[in-house]
């Protein structure tokens, strides 16, 4: 595998950044014409959030959406038009449907796209539209697998595309500030770090159902491992509540990427490890003995970093919701909407212009129109995000195995271990294949 440092990343990102080519569509602001076009792999519960927002951002336009459910394809052409329709300028042309994601991203009128596919599709359609020149948001987490990650990272950098991933955290002033206040010695040496979520539940077995009209299934399974259809295992036919695909294995890893992706972020964010990971892992868990969703239960994971922090990621029974930074002269705690210090003066605490500042975004999308526009990189690029996504995937291959790893974040390989390496990928149905 190519293996990138962080100075090697970011210096040949802004070496192919200043060569690209610069679509029409970044200039002249806000007229329809000139807009950022966007089109959207992906229109279901998380993608039709997506697609609002960038429906709401002036400089941007939504011209094509693609699903391999229809009625869903239908559902965010509706959205999309009456959107448009209330708006004064007669320039917009419609919004054109998609079953394929090779089709959509073929369109030379589109210059960027939002993926909100099931995990299992994260990074075939973002490789695709890397290669055809298009710019990339996708949701967490970033890939199935550790080498799918890697592949992705190294193939946005390779073609100079602007990729920010779903990790909207990054853009909250508070999550932000808790992670300064750490990288800057507020609270003495940092010796541990705890994170905290919740778990989804089981389910009994599901009888197979016939396929839904207008559901491309095969499709949906993609490279997957071909199973029968039910519909706790795709998700529901009627309305955009919570998927079944979630809880299932093969498309997803649980929640130790679903809400991991997420504060295992904030925790290499503050502990400045953005570009490595831990050298060990070691997990426990319980996983169903049957039924349909078989993804682990309440679980517990330590991560040793080289430098003697450990990070104890574990569900809400034994963690609180959020991420706790402990050092050796107080704490940051911080989860959506609250963060909170000890000492209290730490709240007030002025981080100096010769101290570390992070990356101000005070609003995710915003900085994705940004930095497509000024081809700079996002709060949240793709290898900050393939890292992140690394260490909750390193903590399910721990505990699926049950026993004490070592891992190599410079080589990204476990040290002595053929069969934990085997796990750092997964076989994928043909015709697909990662390339």
């Amino acid at each position: 595998m190519n293996i990138v440092t962080r100075r090697q990343f970011l210096k040949g990102s802004a070496a192919v950044g200043t060569a690209l080519f610069v679509p029409s569509s970044v200039f002249g602001a806000e007229a329809p014409s000139n807009r950022i076009t966007f089109g959207f792999i992906g229109v279901g519960r998380m993608g039709m959030g997506d697609m609002r927002e960038i429906l709401g951002i002036k400089q941007a336009q939504v011209v094509a959406v693609c699903d391999v459910d229809a009625k869903r394809v239908e559902n965010a052409k509706k959205t999309v038009e009456t959107h448009y329709s209330r708006q004064a300028s007669g320039e917009y042309k419609g919004c054109k449907t998609y079953g394929n994601f090779r089709d959509l991203v073929a369109q030379a009128d589109i210059d960027a796209v939002c993926i909100a596919t099931p995990d299992h599709w994260h990074v075939l359609p973002a490789i695709a539209a890397a290669k055809a020149g298009k710019d990339i948001f996708l949701q967490k987490p970033l890939s199935l697998t550790i080498k799918e990650g890697r592949v992705l990272s190294d193939t946005v950098r390779r073609y100079g595309r602007i990729f920010q991933v779903g990790s909207q955290q990054r853009s909250d002033a508070r999550w932000r500030r808790a992670c300064e206040l750490v990288r800057n010695g507020r609270i003495g040496k940092l010796h541990t770090v705890k994170v905290g979520f919740g778990v989804d539940p089981a389910t009994r077995p599901e009888p197979p159902m016939p396929v839904p009209e207008g559901l491309n299934y095969d499709m949906w399974l993609g490279p997957a491992p071909w199973a029968a259809y039910t519909e706790k295992r795709v998700h529901p036919q009627k309305g955009y509540d919570r998927p079944g695909w979630l809880r299932i294995a093969d498309y997803g890893a649980g929640m130790i990427t679903g809400w991991g992706a997420h504060h295992n972020d904030i925790a290499q964010w503050g502990m400045g490890t953005e570009y490595t990971g831990p050298i060990e892992i070691e997990g426990q868990t319980e996983y169903p003995k049957d039924g349909l969703w078989d993804v682990h239960g309440d679980f517990s994971i330590t991560y040793t970093y080289a430098n003697g922090v450990k990070v104890i990621c574990a569900d809400n029974k034994k963690n609180k919701q959020g991420v706790l930074f402990d050092g050796t002269e107080g704490w940051v705690y911080v989860m959506r909407g609250q963060v909170d210090t000890h000492p209290k003066s730490l709240l007030t605490s002025t981080i100096g212009s010769d101290e570390i500042q992070l990356y101000k975004s005070n609003s995710h999308k915003g900085n994705l129109i940004e930095c497509i526009q000024s081809r700079r990189e996002t709060v949240a690029p793709v290898e900050v995000a393939h890292r992140s996504c690394t260490v909750c995937l390193l903590g399910e291959i721990a505990m699926r195995l049950g026993r004490k790893l070592k891992w190599n974040p410079d080589k990204e390989e476990f040290v002595g271990d053929d069969q934990a390496n085997r796990m750092l990928a997964k076989p994928m149905r043909s015709p697909w294949k990662l390339c």
